[in-house]
């Protein structure tokens, strides 16, 4: 966690671009990510140097040619704000936009970099604060750029909004990541799900670090993103490099257009909030999509494209809109039939309509499916999340203390506790669903399983409601007759009543 006194300082830089005329949270970012992405050049440079030292060999591969020393962080930081300003706009941004050759995506991402910041003190001030954040401390620059990345409070355009961290957990606990896995977000935005599995992995699997051939595929190759905004791939990026992400592999890619491209059959696991903003005109849709669910709406297209990334064996967590669930249409219906019957349904986690506020108010799920080319649905674990620990209205405010929070909470939760955080129940029950416990629940309860045939029987119909069984409470029917007789007893007692008053007041 970051202090309070470095949260306090990013709110000063914040408030400071708001006021300097940049109202754009995501532009903030931007700006913010291309410095430590320019401080990380200077860092690496300088590792180059203290190795050449030690070996008594040239610097190999520099990022900073003779002549090109300005340039760097540790150089122009000590300049006046007026000389800084103008060494940045002029010439360090230019340098990142012809940077090549680093071997990695977050140099292709700074492509198109443009400085923005609108005055020398603000710049100078900005610079302060990011060259006090320990950049060696990948805990502390995780920390550090999620809680920046905590203050978009609006939602994108198409559909984007961010999923809150603690929904991510979940999911990626759940699911469970494993060293050998190819992981895959095909709208990957600022790569939260794909920061999640690679902290998850860290924490549960610490050979990735200390075994040579996974730490090169956990740097190099196990984790995959792909957006059609460039300014969340830089976002993207710079969160994977931060939370000590080599080179994970995070490009531009619309996936509905271009569809599986090449990576069909590829991926292991897929961790997905895809957007769901509408339809797709037929011309700009991918016509091998088409062909697996013809429609226009994107939350099916995505569906359908899943399944083509995945390889067989392959696991996916995603949220879909409630109306995949029960959707009418000769589209939905065909993509739930697949789901069932060709692949492996796992479960359906319904989320309260509040998660996503304030960004929309839309009811959501979690599916959770596996590929299997050759059926295998047998059963299907539903869970009813009635809370996850924040308020569901457009505050979003913590109902609990922290260490009560999320789905592994440090701080173990009672029975009235749980009724305001059902994330640890859900996870908890998740790891004994094959249970003789988890199977004989009754539907009345918040989880519950359903056979496949109930599910056919139903059309396919994957609302948890459809299912959900409600308790009614025991009322005691009585007679018409003494019902009768105790209303002609209450009228003989008013009637008196009346009578003893009249002659009170006479």
């Amino acid at each position: 966690m970051i202090t309070g006194d470095l949260k306090s300082k990013i709110d000063r830089v914040w408030d400071a671009f708001w006021s300097g005329g940049i109202s754009n949270p995501i532009e903030v970012i931007e700006q913010i990510t291309y410095l430590l992405f320019i401080r990380r050049l200077d860092d690496l440079q300088t590792l180059k140097e203290n190795r050449a030292r030690t070996t008594k060999q040239p610097v190999t591969d520099p990022t900073f040619l003779p002549g090109q020393e300005h340039l760097r962080w540790s150089r122009f930081k000590n300049n006046d704000p007026a000389v800084m300003f103008k060494v940045v706009g002029d010439e360090v941004f230019p340098f990142l936009r012809q940077l090549g050759g680093e071997g990695s995506t977050y140099s292709d991402h700074m492509r198109d970099a443009r400085f923005t910041i609108p005055t020398a003190a603000l710049l100078s001030r900005v610079v302060d604060m990011l060259d006090d954040v320990p950049m060696h401390d990948r805990d502390t620059n995780g920390d550090l750029y999620e809680y920046m990345l905590s203050k978009i409070a609006t939602a994108g355009q198409n559909g984007q909004f961010r999923t809150p961290r603690h929904i991510i957990q979940l999911m990626v606990a759940m699911m469970a990541p494993k060293p050998d896995d190819e992981i895959c977000d095909p709208a990957c935005g600022t790569a939260g799900f794909l920061v999640a599995a690679s902290e998850h992995l860290r924490e549960t699997h610490p050979s990735v670090m200390t075994d040579a051939a996974q730490r090169h595929h956990y740097n190099h190759s196990m984790f995959h993103g792909y957006d059609f905004d460039n300014a969340m791939l830089r976002i993207g990026s710079m969160n994977m490099l931060l939370h000590g992400i080599e080179a994970p592999d995070i490009r531009y890619r619309d996936s509905l257009s271009e569809g599986a491209a090449g990576d069909e059959g590829k991926y292991s696991l897929i961790l997905a909030n895809p957007p769901f903003a509408g339809s797709l005109d037929y011309e700009s849709a991918s016509k091998a999509l088409l062909i697996d669910v013809k429609t226009k709406k994107t939350e099916l297209l995505f569906l359908a494209l899943f399944l083509r990334l995945l390889k067989p064996g392959g696991r996916a967590a995603v949220i879909v809109p409630d109306g995949v669930l029960f959707g009418s249409s000769t589209a939905h219906e065909t993509l739930r039939k697949r789901l069932v019957e060709n692949q492996k349904l796992d479960a359906v986690v319904k989320l309260p309509s509040g998660v996503f506020r304030p960004y929309a108010g839309v009811s959501t799920a979690i599916l959770f499916f596996t590929r299997t080319d050759s059926g295998g649905t047998d059963d299907v674990w539903f869970y009813d999340v009635q809370a996850d620990g924040w308020s569901l209205d457009d505050k979003r405010a913590p109902l609990l203390p922290e260490e009560q929070l999320g789905c592994m909470p440090s701080a173990p939760l009672s029975d009235g506790v749980h009724l305001r955080n059902n994330l640890p129940d859900v996870l908890n029950r998740w790891g004994t669903q094959e249970s003789d416990e988890e199977r004989d629940r009754a539907r009345t309860e918040q989880s519950f399983m359903v056979s496949k045939a109930d599910i056919v029987a139903t059309g396919y119909d994957l609302s948890l409601n459809r299912y959900k069984e409600i308790v009614h409470e025991e009322v005691d029917h009585r007679h018409p007759r003494d019902i009768i007789a105790d209303l002609e007893k209450l009228e003989t007692e008013i009637q008196r009543g009346l009578a003893d008053l009249k002659s009170m007041l006479s």
